[in-house]
């Protein structure tokens, strides 16, 4: 099967497995999408939602959050992980949104990216889910599937695996097929419950693959 054969078939099984795309992180605002998404760093986001609902009760405006004693953010993110450097980058932020951006997020990835705890995939996902902006974030879930799938050059790192992907699929497809590919690697394709040779889309992209596929770690 050829690269594009294996992308249109993604593109078209994925639309019929997930025809809608909720956003996993709940959230009321693009700040509240912001911190949730800063929160899931190694992290589920089944926990960040059981989570954020206390934090959020604590302050959910950068106005507010940044009065909050750091103690505070920290117990309350501490099940999530990595809670010393989340607290102090939810802090930091919310201060540099209030006194730079006037409480906004804003709406660029340089911007985003500027911000304490914010990398280039947790700007990547405010901008398509919080202000709709076609991206495509690469996580574990889709940098792990694109290699499978062959849709990335083997052993490339996720900025290649971020620009392959865009070049292989339509700009409107971007946002929601990021999320389509994430519940995919979830339920069908894990980092154990597949090698390359169990799940649909993998037996069909190759179907004589012989042996487990090694996947180069972000």
């Amino acid at each position: 099967m050829l690269k594009s054969e294996r992308t249109a078939f993604v593109l078209k099984r994925l639309n019929e497995i997930y025809p809608e795309t909720p956003t996993p992180l709940t959230h009321n605002s693009v700040y509240e999408l912001l911190i949730a998404v800063l929160l899931s760093a190694q992290c589920t986001d089944e926990r960040v939602n059981k989570v954020t609902p206390t934090l959020f009760e604590q302050a959910n405006t950068p106005f507010d959050m940044q009065h909050v004693r750091l103690e505070t953010i920290y117990n309350i993110i501490r099940p999530c992980g990595l809670a010393p450097k989340k607290s102090e980058a939810i802090l930091e932020l919310s201060k540099i949104l209030v006194r730079q951006y006037d409480g906004i997020v804003p709406q660029t990835f340089e911007e985003l990216e500027a911000l304490p705890g914010v990398g280039h995939k947790t700007a990547g996902v405010v901008m398509s889910q919080g202000f709709g902006y076609p991206a495509f974030p690469v996580d574990t879930h889709i940098h792990r599937l694109a290699q499978r799938w062959g849709l990335t050059k083997k052993g490339s790192n996720v900025v290649q695996t971020e620009r392959d992907l865009k070049s292989a699929f339509p700009e409107s497809a971007w946002n929601k097929l990021h999320l389509q590919i994430i519940f995919y690697g979830r339920e069908f394709c894990s980092a154990r419950g597949c090698d390359g040779r169990v799940c649909e889309i993998c037996t069909t992209c190759y179907p004589n693959r012989k042996h487990p596929f090694k996947i180069k770690k972000m």
